[in-house]
């Protein structure tokens, strides 16, 4: 038997046929968005962001709106 070698864009096709035909296509989008493990370190970050004193935090956003603005 002899085995054709498939391009990674010919595999990517037919996995998505292949989820298509079993999930439907709002499935195949679901399943996709299942895989978003998201960025960064929430833990960590969310001990920062609890860390910063509250003018810290107002004087954060008055310097993006002003830069927003210009």
């Amino acid at each position: 038997m002899k085995v054709k070698s498939l391009s990674l864009n010919e595999i990517r096709k037919l996995g998505i046929d292949a989820l298509v035909k079993a999930l439907g296509p709002i499935g195949l989008v679901r399943f996709i968005q299942s895989f978003d493990l998201g960025r960064g370190d929430y833990t960590k970050e969310r001990f920062q962001w609890l860390d910063q004193e509250m003018d810290e935090i107002i004087n954060e956003i008055e310097r993006k709106r002003t830069k927003r603005i210009e």
